[in-house]
């Protein structure tokens, strides 16, 4: 019985095989291709750029005796990924100022080959703070690197070894890259080098910075790996690895690199002046929310929300307010906040620029001349109003109580009128304005004072949400208040 059962079963095996074989021949051959695609062969790749990819190593100097306690790759660990040293690590002894400094090792990282005369690019942080750098090619070969540049917004590093006849790599294109696509790292992970991990690209134009849309990878990538390169499977280096997202320090499957295209403006700079100037407007800003976008007629939630305008800037002198929403700049899109500030960055210092804001309704173009990015001023508080009585009628029904805005509290503020918020309940509450707040607009029409601001209540649609553009402190911003249901 057990023979017939397995000759039964056979023979549904081969109609089976059959029938597979028949549905495959019907299917289209990109389908059949697709299915039995194997993974990719890096070999290659590592053969064509794996010269082209450093060690580096930074030392500093210190007194005699000094120990740092951990071996050079954990102290990179440690730093880097802001995890606390143990208690229970040695403490270095008290150094013996009758002897000589000495050097010692600081961290440990990556970097590739730019030029053949010997420009390496590598990160900022890898270099930051060091006394003396160390090269060391695949072949073996060491040198002592002069620093040309570093730059701790964007953490790009550019320095220079006496060396001829290198093989530099070939920087790719980032508009080809494709979420998806397969990447490959190699780098110096613990002081491990020439290590080759891959992986994919998981996104593109990450915010995790102000001025860099960073490259999100699920390459393996740890401490020891800064700086050194992404690379496309045409052997094109597309990015600097940088950091990684963990909650222990070591890999979690979310890496982030730099741009390369991004690496080599600010590379480009360095080169030629040894740092690196960007543009600035001056204005303080935030996201647009869908809600904010829906009541003021902006339709998309999309562009800058102005918050704030620092005094005799270039976006003050344009005659950029605080409750504006820049929608573009040299006519592009700027579809999330953080978009202005990588766009104006990179701009010269000194160029005529045009900005659209959407205000109260309408679009507007504006001309502005860049300013230069330089360090921010102490923002200056406003005095205390004197008490005036507050102004009861429609705005109770919001639960509001406003009040006229003191002359003096208008010149310090820098404002052309508003009111004054001196009770804030019920829906207006919720929708977060609070007592002293300074309500500069209302359903997009601007309030001069307690008399405009009840006309413009009046003329409302009690059942639908308001739009409010109020200032707190040195910061503008806009609610919604929703009726009561």
């Amino acid at each position: 019985m057990h023979q017939l059962n397995w000759k039964h079963c056979r023979s549904h095996l081969a109609a089976g095989a059959l029938a597979l074989g028949a549905t495959l021949s019907l299917m289209p051959a990109q389908t059949v291709l697709a299915q039995v695609r194997s993974l990719p062969d890096f070999t290659d790749l590592v053969e064509a750029v794996g010269p082209s990819v450093v060690n580096i190593r930074t030392l500093e100097k210190v007194k005699a005796g000094a120990s740092s306690g951990a071996d050079e790759q954990m102290l990179e660990f440690f730093k880097r990924f802001g995890i606390p040293v143990p208690p229970n690590m040695p403490r270095a002894p008290r150094p013996d100022r009758s002897q000589p400094d000495e050097d010692q090792p600081r961290g440990v990282g990556s970097g590739f080959i730019l030029s053949s005369d010997g420009l390496v690019m590598t990160n900022a942080h890898v270099v930051e703070g060091a006394d003396e750098v160390l090269v060391t090619l695949p072949d073996k070969r060491e040198f002592k690197a002069k620093i040309i540049g570093s730059d701790k917004r964007t953490d790009v590093a550019v320095v220079k070894i006496e060396a001829t006849g290198l093989p530099a790599v070939k920087i790719g294109d980032m508009n080809r890259l494709k979420v998806g696509e397969w990447v490959m790292a190699i780098g110096s992970p613990f002081g491990l080098e020439n290590t080759v991990t891959a992986g994919i690209v998981s996104a593109k134009q990450r915010d995790t910075g102000d001025y860099l849309p960073f490259i999100q990878t699920d390459v393996a990538i740890n401490p020891g790996n800064s700086g050194g390169p992404l690379i496309n499977m045409r052997g094109e280096v597309v990015g600097i690895n940088s950091q990684i997202y963990s909650r222990s320090g070591g890999f979690q499957g979310i890496s982030f690199a730099i741009p390369i295209d991004e690496a080599i403006r600010v590379a480009d700079q360095l080169r030629s002046t040894g740092r690196v100037t960007r543009g600035r407007i001056g204005v303080q800003i935030d996201q647009v929310s869908k809600d904010v976008a829906e009541s003021i007629g902006l339709g998309k939630a999309q562009g800058a929300l102005v918050r704030g305008v620092e005094a005799a800037s270039p976006a003050e002198k344009a005659g950029i307010e605080a409750g504006d929403i820049i929608t573009r700049f040299e006519g592009k899109v700027i579809e999330k906040a953080t978009d202005l500030p990588r766009l104006v960055g990179n701009v010269k210092p000194g160029t005529k620029s045009t900005v659209t804001v959407f205000r109260r309704g309408t679009t507007r173009d504006m001309s502005v001349i860049i300013g230069e990015v330089e360090a921010e001023k102490p923002v200056r508080k406003a005095q205390a109003p004197e008490a005036k009585p507050p102004v009861a009628g429609p705005a109770q029904a919001m639960g509001l109580m406003v009040s006229e805005l003191p002359d003096a509290l208008k010149k310090e503020l820098k404002l052309k009128g508003g009111v004054k918020v001196d009770t804030s309940e019920g829906a207006s509450a919720r929708a977060g304005l609070r007592e002293g707040d300074v309500i500069l607009a209302i359903a997009n029409t601007e309030i001069s004072g307690v008399k405009d601001f009840e006309a413009a209540l009046a003329k409302i649609d009690k059942v639908k949400p308001v739009n409010v553009l109020f200032r707190r402190s040195e910061w503008t911003q806009y609610a919604l208040i929703r009726p009561a249901r």
